[in-house]
């Protein structure tokens, strides 16, 4: 029986879109930034409001059930509906206003402080994504996207990329690997080993190879360095992300040879919101590697 008096909660509505999409709920808390218990709690909200269940748990992941596959198209729908009645109003309101989105381990503050500093009157949001999730861009989530290249869109001519810096890559082992201990290594010695997966890739640089043979799938930025702290993997990283410090099981490398990781703007082509440039402004004027 539904929560009476309790209107439908579209949060939890696109939490459930996530999961059938994923058809997993790890996977699916990992693209919502949420624990994956705290998902399922919100999935049973869902369900206890319609009545009855829209998954059913498998060893595999999670399925749908005859009810999940009638509401899935249904609740997209309201989804959409909810998107264009915002972006109607706020294209009729007018005034300055952009939602910047930001991928992973990039901080843009400084971005968006000169940003306001060179537009004071300008409504300015921020919204972290997902690697993958590069369709905020398309479905107008984000007007603009800060992240790593390449971004897997579907098609380059949609977007304009504004390249911002580059940063070096670094090896992430574990602390006591024989590799651990090297002032640098290079590409070359590289060649032999295996690499665990990365946030992200580049074509002339692969990073999403696994040692050994049938480790599942591996989508979570902490689960590749559980496989690194536990020897089953090496990984390859930009020096600008951090994360991989916090943990003192784990020792970062120079790598030399590799291509650089670059850092872009993205926009959509001919989006004619006059925030976009300001921010390309700003973002080059102040968004630098960080230091070594």
């Amino acid at each position: 029986m539904n929560d009476l008096g309790q209107d439908l909660d579209l949060r939890l509505v696109r939490y459930f879109t996530v999961v059938a999409a994923h058809q997993h709920f790890g996977r699916a808390a990992a693209d919502l930034h949420v624990a994956q218990p705290a998902l399922s709690r919100q999935i049973q909200r869902l369900e206890k409001y319609l009545g009855t269940r829209l998954l059913d748990r498998t060893p595999q992941g999670a399925r749908l059930t005859p009810a999940g596959q009638t509401f899935l198209p249904r609740g997209q729908a309201l989804l959409r509906s909810a998107r264009q009645a915002e972006l109607a109003v706020r294209d009729q309101a007018g005034g300055e206003r952009i939602t910047i989105g930001y991928v992973e381990d990039l901080v843009i503050t400084a971005a968006v402080r000169e940003l306001r500093r060179r537009c004071p009157d300008a409504e300015i949001a921020t919204r972290h994504l997902s690697c993958r999730d590069v369709g905020a861009l398309a479905d107008k989530r984000v007007d603009a996207l800060i992240g790593r290249a390449p971004l897997p869109f579907d098609s380059v001519d949609d977007v304009f990329i504004t390249p911002l810096y580059e940063e070096p890559r670094m090896l992430v082992v574990r602390r006591g690997h024989p590799l651990a201990g090297r002032a640098s290594v290079t590409v070359e010695e590289l060649a032999g080993e295996e690499v665990a997966p990365c946030a992200f890739e580049t074509a002339d640089w692969t990073s999403s190879r696994l040692l050994g043979a049938g480790l599942p799938p591996i989508e979570s930025y902490e689960d590749k360095l559980e496989l690194v702290a536990n020897g089953e993997a090496i990984a390859v990283l930009p020096v600008g992300d951090r994360r991989s410090s916090l943990r003192p099981d784990l020792v970062t490398v120079p790598v030399e040879g590799a291509p650089p990781s670059q850092v872009v703007l993205v926009s959509r082509t001919g989006d004619p919101n006059p925030m976009i440039g300001s921010l390309r402004l700003a973002a080059e004027a102040v968004l630098t590697a960080p230091a070594a």
